[in-house]
């Protein structure tokens, strides 16, 4: 299983289509607070449908919460301050992956203590950034399908 982590999450849509996604590549979403809304709110249970039921959710009351969970694991950081595109690591089973804030990212001091994990997604069309979600799910889709765990599933 793929772990998937959101830093402090702005916009309950975007966490709502997260969760879903988590649910579809059957991922466990953390969610690292606080946040600027409850997950129980209308607009993120309105995105991830109903699936609420069969996700895999962990909630954390702070960033050191989240780091107590976290341990020794190294997480793979996706922002557009990374050096390694998202789709060159041999992602492996129980990986993290770790996507910023909407609005302000991930904290710098984080991206300078896994410097050599922090990936990004190529944008060669003339956008400034990929929406959240977006960016989870095609970061999550790779890592799943190179961890080998989309073998025995239909993707639609």
């Amino acid at each position: 299983m793929i772990h998937v982590a959101l830093y402090q999450p702005a916009i309950p849509p975007n966490t709502g289509n997260v969760a879903r996604q988590c649910v579809g590549m059957k991922a466990h979403l953390h969610i690292i607070g606080p946040t600027k809304f409850e997950v129980s709110d209308t607009n993120a249970k309105r995105a991830g449908l109903d699936y609420w039921d069969d996700l895999t959710l962990s909630l954390y009351d702070s960033p050191e919460d989240f780091l107590g969970w976290l341990g020794e694991r190294r997480p793979y950081l996706v922002t557009k301050f990374g050096a390694v595109r998202y789709d060159q690591p041999g992602y492996a089973d129980g990986d993290v992956l770790l996507f910023g804030n909407e609005n302000t990212g991930l904290p710098e001091d984080w991206r300078k203590r896994w410097e050599t994990s922090c990936l990004y997604v190529p944008i060669p069309g003339p956008v400034r950034s990929y929406n959240l979600s977006n960016t989870a799910a095609i970061v999550l889709a790779q890592a799943s399908l190179k961890a080998g765990l989309l073998e025995d599933h239909q993707l639609i």
